[in-house]
């Protein structure tokens, strides 16, 4: 799936929140974004971070671990934030409605490796690595508007 990748180092929250604060200003319908990472590697301060910055009011954005999926509506179109640890199978991502969302909203979706075939083939994948005084996002794409997309990320960063 990702042809070009971009890889960052956090040092600390503020860098990850600086990071989904800039892609969230560029994501748009039919956009998803595949935050991959062990617990607690920061897929979750990426995402409340991400939707903070697009909100047209501030508002709580809690983790939808239990609740599978929050939706939003920002200035950038409506977005829906799942948490697909609890998910076992293809048929209750398709009951949630995911699919027709990664067609018009925008999605941030955690644990992907559960949506299987239905992972959408342009996506932006995220995934995370944690070393001991840092954190490593590797961005990984096919789909050519995301080298776009994330040209001034490094700046952020």
């Amino acid at each position: 799936m990702t042809d070009v990748s971009l890889t960052l180092d956090w040092h600390d929250a503020d860098a990850t929140a600086q990071t989904a604060r800039a892609i969230g200003l560029h994501l748009a319908p039919g956009d998803t974004v595949l935050l991959s990472g062990p617990v607690g590697a920061g897929k979750t301060h990426f995402a409340r971070s991400l939707i903070q910055s697009i909100l047209p009011t501030p508002e709580d954005v809690p983790s939808p671990t239990f609740t599978l999926v929050q939706t939003y509506d920002t200035t950038r179109g409506t977005l829906w934030h799942a948490d697909l640890y609890r998910v076992s199978m293809d048929t209750e991502i398709d009951e949630l409605g995911l699919v027709d969302a990664f067609e018009d909203a925008i999605c941030l979706i955690e644990w992907p490796d559960r949506l299987g075939p239905l992972r959408p083939d342009t996506a932006l994948a995220l995934d995370i690595f944690v070393g001991d005084d840092t954190r490593t996002a590797r961005f990984g794409w096919s789909d050519p508007k995301w080298a776009n997309r994330l040209a001034g990320v490094t700046q952020h960063a």
